[in-house]
């Protein structure tokens, strides 16, 4: 498909720049397949969903994978992307030509690393020296990695370290937030509970590439992005149970969706799961796992805009983001949800 199909015009300032206080008051676009559009709230979805649903979580953690430091006299910038093993990550890299493979990067604090090789996507990996663990490194060199339409518009700080955390962060190794999830509360949680909703969790480590732009022409000629996933057998095993009980399986978030599809074989089963997943959907495609799914407001042209398109239909979607360009709903990272149910 012709990736101009998925393009829309957005005004600037529909640009969320900070989360909704309390998490929960975000605003939330209802979509079916047909039918007209409801404008709800977050705080809403214990009323919209049906006892015996489950939500699917990601509970990866965002690490402060954006370092700023110089190889001699040149800066340079790094975006880390994808762990490789204990010490090494893939990276991508402002001002890159200044690094060749060999050279040390100083970050500050102490922190530097080896560049040991330069990827076919553009990428180096940077081999990080020193005992301390990684993680360590990064919490005293790093910063939080905002997305780059929120980053160029303002300063990342400190109440971004909360900000663009989820309340179910336990695994370390996400370079975005898994952004869904963040409208999430311990308050909006117990409502779940009480009306029957259940929840689990399972763990997708976002990568940068998220944010990378679409550069073909046609879908069938772009490159998906890895990332690395786990699903538990415990949780294949109850979410497998969940339509049999009569209940339907929302993911929160499309990182939640794509690890839950990859995991999924043409019989319907979830399996359990651990390795990389660079599964790329696109309208045709054919869901097995999930029967809805709840999400904040993507990117024109983006792999997330045409995933939502093909579990909606692309017209339904292109409709739906009209409507919430018209009333005025506060799009991207930090931005309102949408919950769609096909």
């Amino acid at each position: 498909m012709k990736v101009d199909l998925f393009d829309f015009e957005l005004p600037p300032e529909r640009i969320a720049l900070r989360p909704a206080r309390p998490r929960d008051a975000a605003r939330m676009l209802v979509v079916r397949s047909d039918g007209p559009f409801e404008d709800r709230g977050v705080r809403d979805l214990p009323q919209l969903l049906r006892a015996g649903d489950v939500l699917v979580f990601n509970d990866t953690r965002v690490i402060p994978a954006q370092l700023e430091g110089r190889r001699g006299e040149a800066k340079i910038g790094a975006t880390l992307h994808k762990r490789i093993d204990l010490r090494r990550w893939q990276a991508f890299v402002r001002n890159a030509k200044r690094l060749r493979v060999g050279d040390v990067a100083e970050f500050g604090g102490g922190v530097t690393a080896v560049a040991e090789e330069r990827l076919p996507d553009g990428s180096v990996v940077l081999f990080f020296e020193g005992e301390e663990p990684v993680e360590v490194l990064l919490e005293r060199a790093g910063r939080m990695p905002l997305p780059p339409y929120i980053a160029g518009k303002r300063d990342t700080d400190e109440r971004d370290r909360e900000d663009y955390q989820t309340m179910f962060a336990a695994e370390d190794g996400a370079v975005a937030a898994p952004t869904a999830a963040l409208h999430f509360t311990p308050e909006l949680i117990a409502a779940l509970d009480e009306a029957g909703i259940g929840s689990e969790t399972l763990t997708l480590h976002v990568g940068a590439g998220t944010f990378l732009p679409v550069k073909a022409d046609d879908t069938d000629d772009h490159a998906m992005h890895a990332e690395w996933g786990r699903i538990e057998p415990e949780t294949a095993e109850r979410l497998n149970a969940v339509g049999g009980a009569g209940g339907r399986v929302i993911a929160v978030g499309t990182t939640s969706l794509r690890l839950l599809e990859s995991a999924t074989g043409e019989d319907g089963v979830i399996r359990p799961f651990a390795g990389d997943t660079a599964i790329f959907i696109t309208p045709g495609y054919q869901f097995r796992a999930v029967d809805g799914l709840m999400t904040n407001f993507h990117l024109p042209k983006s792999t997330l805009m045409m995933l939502v398109s093909a579990l909606m239909g692309r017209e339904r979607m292109m409709a739906a983001y009209n409507h919430a360009i018209a009333e005025e709903y506060r799009f991207y990272s930090y931005g309102d949800s949408s919950l769609l149910l096909p």
